[in-house]
């Protein structure tokens, strides 16, 4: 099956009209025209746009718009079912290097935490309270005995 483009050119020539005497007829510009029938439908300015110039074109051509807008439907929608390309995915090894590095990672922010609490952590020269309530009551105990 030709594409929109390609069958509308056809259908243009068939009935020798000539791509100036459309843009005449329709007042679209040459360079729009020839996007149309190249199928370059990225190049024009929308959808909207697309459909409006294709319905100007088929009665230019003297060709059914219903039929026209069809097909172009038809076409857009045989090009978003096409298959994506395959990209590559990373192999078996290449995953298990990413899951090493990253279990690595998380085990250095471990330590790296535990490493700044113990660092960071407030020192003082004062003993506990109840370290200190033992410590001078032990040799009282001593002297007692």
């Amino acid at each position: 099956m030709d594409s929109i483009g390609t069958w509308l050119r056809r259908e243009r020539e068939l009935r020798n009209i000539d791509l100036v005497e459309v843009a005449d007829r329709t007042r679209i510009p040459m360079q729009q025209l020839e996007r149309l029938e190249d199928d370059r439908f990225a190049e024009l300015p929308g959808e909207v746009f697309v459909k409006g110039y294709l319905r100007a074109y088929a009665r230019a051509v003297g060709i059914s718009p219903e039929e026209v807008l069809g097909r172009f439907a038809n076409s857009m929608r045989a090009r978003d079912v096409m298959p994506a390309p395959m990209v590559p995915t990373a192999s078996a090894n290449e995953r298990s290097g990413r899951f090493g590095l990253a279990i690595a990672l998380v085990v250095f922010a471990v330590l790296a935490t535990m490493a700044m609490s113990f660092l960071l952590r407030p020192r003082t020269n004062e003993r506990p309270e109840q370290l200190s309530r033992n410590a001078t009551s032990a040799p009282a105990l001593c002297a007692n005995a």
